[in-house]
């Protein structure tokens, strides 16, 4: 924007948000739950409490590696520990603690409620992910991101960028949980999905800015899904007979519409484990796998329990 390109109002900006918007321990407590037993708990912001942040961005860093900006709302860290990612349920060692100045870094050997600072090179941790202390598990509410709108193919234009579009997409869809890549299963092309086609621009300019591959762009795609608008109840059966007691399977379904932009949601109303509990998943996947074509034109289903 004007502001940004002219830093115009910039600096006033943020001294009256440092002048004037509440002290982090002035905050009253975040609420999470605990993915023991599901039910809700709370962190006071206070450095007595267990630690507990929150991972609002992940960057990519030519020279770092990956950097992962956290807030932290309770307890505190120091460079070294080791803390619980909730969402994936792994270990993750907070190594390097860095607060950023734009270009600049300053290393931290501790971080307290309040702070927002960067660590580098976690392995498993996202946008959206809780890190928390291991014997304090906690769940924080995630980030709720839309679904791509736009689409477009994209080809490497030599045999070197080939090799190197993978590896650059990769990183990209790491840093931005709104940028989407997948291979369609018929012309074996990349398709790169984004938020409208500017989105999409910028993606092809840090491919060849940041990443030195360059790329045949196709013609933009709008992302039409597919969705329900009333309750339905369906059920099918698998049966096989090959010698012996055969195999035998039976399921109903019951399909209601989600909240717009709330995706998809799988309840089992299995009750006194009259289905061993270990076929539930694979309920779950031949339904999601069902959902990529939907039964009017046969694009994806979305926002359906």
């Amino acid at each position: 924007c004007g502001a940004a390109l002219k830093n115009k109002g910039v600096q006033p900006l943020l001294d009256a948000i440092a002048n004037y918007l509440p002290s982090p321990k002035e905050v009253k407590e975040v609420w999470g739950k605990n993915p023991k037993n599901n039910e809700r708990e709370s962190r006071l912001p206070l450095d007595s409490e267990p630690f507990t942040a929150f991972i609002f961005k992940v960057q990519n860093d030519p020279y770092m590696g990956n950097l992962s900006y956290f807030r932290v709302y309770s307890g505190k860290i120091n460079a070294g520990d080791m803390v619980l990612n909730s969402n994936s349920e792994k270990l993750e060692r907070i190594g390097r603690i860095v607060r950023m100045h734009a270009k600049e870094r300053e290393d931290l050997k501790t971080v307290a409620t309040g702070d927002i600072a960067a660590v580098i090179g976690l392995k498993d941790s996202t946008t959206g992910d809780t890190l928390c202390d291991e014997n304090f598990p906690i769940v924080l509410e995630s980030i709720r991101f839309p679904e791509p709108v736009v689409s477009v193919a994209v080809e490497p234009k030599t045999k070197m960028d080939h090799e190197k579009l993978s590896l650059s997409l990769n990183k990209l869809v790491n840093e931005d949980p709104t940028f989407k890549v997948n291979i369609d299963q018929d012309s074996g092309q990349t398709i790169i999905s984004g938020m409208g086609e500017l989105h999409l621009e910028i993606i092809i300019d840090r491919l060849l800015r940041e990443f030195g591959v360059e790329a045949n762009v196709g013609n933009p795609q709008v992302a039409y899904k597919e969705t329900i608008t009333l309750e339905s109840v369906s059920e099918g059966r698998f049966i096989k007979q090959s010698g012996g007691k055969g195999q035998y399977g039976h399921v109903k379904l019951r399909i209601e519409p989600n909240q717009k932009g709330y995706g998809f949601l799988f309840k089992s109303k299995i009750k006194s484990g009259k289905i061993p509990r270990e076929f539930i998943p694979y309920v779950e996947k031949g339904i999601r796998e069902a959902m990529e074509s939907g039964q009017l034109v046969g694009y994806p289903v979305v926002d359906v329990i």
